[in-house]
């Protein structure tokens, strides 16, 4: 493990500046690290907001570039704008990087730096990401892939290094809780957002909500499912949830699993 950082660091090397796309998770805080340690001040963290990202993502990415000292550029995207984004089909993810690879691409021009970076990781190459081919449209470098960092190492490489984000849950953007075909709208990221504070109330651990239709379902991991229903007063639960309007309140019995995985196993049925 040490010595798939040492490689990384070497990875960096190459390259005299680099802006990294910095959504503030696990993954992008490690790589912006190394890439500080490597590049200096040679490095340019560059955060995106929309409605589709969380406010409370954009605080966590401020205060990490805050407290190592790196230079942070926020940036609004405009993949609202596209209506293919906003269709929601299982390419969603494409319109979306699009749009911000083709702002990080402008930035990187403006300002001279070599090269575009991202926290895609070596076990990302078994999801579903058809963000990649925005990727290849800008030649953005994946140096934690490069490397075969995978997720497990990358967590254990953080905490090592004594990294505020280590343990930090997954990120995913509000737009991926919609389940695909149903189109994106505000409204429904924002009952989507208001109900994922609501249920962080009752529960501290990971979770994921899906969206469709009026129907809200509830994903935690499997072996949190005991838990879950030992810790959590239900009824309170979907009486404050209802408040919201949803229709059914539903709990998936088949646990968490991403977006991307679902559709490609429901795809090879």
């Amino acid at each position: 493990m040490i010595n798939k950082l040492s490689k990384l660091e070497n990875f960096i090397k190459k390259y005299n500046s680099a802006i990294v796309a910095y959504s503030g998770g696990v993954d992008s805080s490690f790589l912006l690290f190394v890439c500080k340690k490597v590049l200096g001040d040679k490095v340019l963290a560059v955060t995106a907001t929309s409605p589709t990202y969380t406010k409370e993502e954009l605080i966590d990415a401020k205060k990490f570039t805050k407290k190592y000292k790196i230079k942070h550029l926020i940036i609004k995207t405009q993949e609202f704008r596209n209506k293919n984004f906003l269709k929601n089909l299982p390419n969603r993810c494409f319109y979306c990087k699009k749009e911000l690879f083709n702002k990080l691409e402008e930035i990187r021009k403006k300002l001279n730096y070599d090269v575009i970076f991202d926290a895609t990781n070596y076990d990302d190459l078994s999801d579903f990401r058809p963000g990649e081919k925005a990727k290849k449209l800008f030649n953005v470098i994946s140096p934690l892939k490069e490397v075969k960092l995978t997720k497990k190492e990358i967590k254990e490489l953080s905490k090592k290094l004594k990294l505020p984000t280590w343990d930090k849950p997954p990120l995913a953007c509000l737009s991926s809780r919609i389940v695909f075909g149903e189109k994106i709208t505000l409204n429904k990221l924002k009952k989507v957002y208001s109900a994922e504070k609501i249920i962080k109330k009752f529960w501290n651990k990971f979770f994921r909500v899906r969206l469709q239709n009026d129907f809200l379902r509830i994903e935690v991991k499997k072996n949190d499912f005991k838990k879950f229903f030992n810790k959590v007063d239900t009824e309170k639960l979907v009486l404050q949830l209802k408040k919201l309007k949803f229709k059914y309140i539903m709990f998936d019995l088949e646990g968490y699993i991403p977006a991307g995985i679902r559709f490609l196993r429901t795809k090879n049925v």
